[in-house]
C-alpha cells in the first residue's frame, strides 16, 4: 500500500482543499475533509463541488488499490443533508470488478454518521501499474 500512499499525496487538488486519506485497502478507502470557509458556498453550507471532491477522491483511492492506473468512466452524486460545520467523511467500498471496468458505492456522511451525499463510481482499468 505504499505505492497507494505516494498516489495519495501526489493529488494536489486534494491536498489544497484539505482531503486527508484515513485509510484504504484493496477495492476500499476512506478520507476526510474538515469543513472550513473555502468549502462553504453562498448560502453558508458545503458546496457541492467540495462534498462531489471528497467522494470523488475516495473513490479514486479505491478504484488504484489494485496497482492497476484507474480512471473514472461515469460518476453520479446525491445530495441528501446539507452541512455546515465538522469533518465530513467519505468511504469507497468496491462493488464489482473484472480486467477492465470496476464499480464503487461511496458514502459521505458527517461526524455523527449522519448520510450527507451518495456517490456512485465507475472506472475504467488500464493495463498500465502505478509505480
Amino acid at each position: 500500500m505504499d505505492v497507494i500512499k505516494e498516489f495519495s499525496e501526489n493529488d494536489r487538488f486534494a491536498k489544497q482543499i484539505g482531503i486527508e486519506l484515513v485509510e484504504a485497502s484493496k477495492g476500499h478507502a476512506k478520507a476526510k475533509m474538515e469543513i472550513k470557509d473555502i468549502h462553504l458556498n453562498a448560502v453558508n453550507t458545503v458546496h457541492g463541488g467540495a462534498i462531489f471532491s471528497l467522494a470523488d477522491y475516495a473513490f479514486a483511492i479505491a478504484a488504484n488499490t489494485h496497482g492497476n492506473i484507474s480512471v473514472a468512466l461515469n460518476v453520479n452524486i446525491s445530495f441528501l443533508k446539507a452541512v455546515s460545520e465538522g469533518t465530513l467523511f467519505a468511504e469507497a467500498e468496491e462493488v464489482s470488478i473484472n480486467p477492465k471496468i470496476a464499480t464503487y458505492d461511496i458514502r459521505v456522511l458527517n461526524e455523527h454518521s449522519e448520510l450527507i451525499a451518495t456517490f456512485h463510481g465507475m472506472a475504467y482499468r488500464k493495463e498500465k501499474v502505478l509505480k
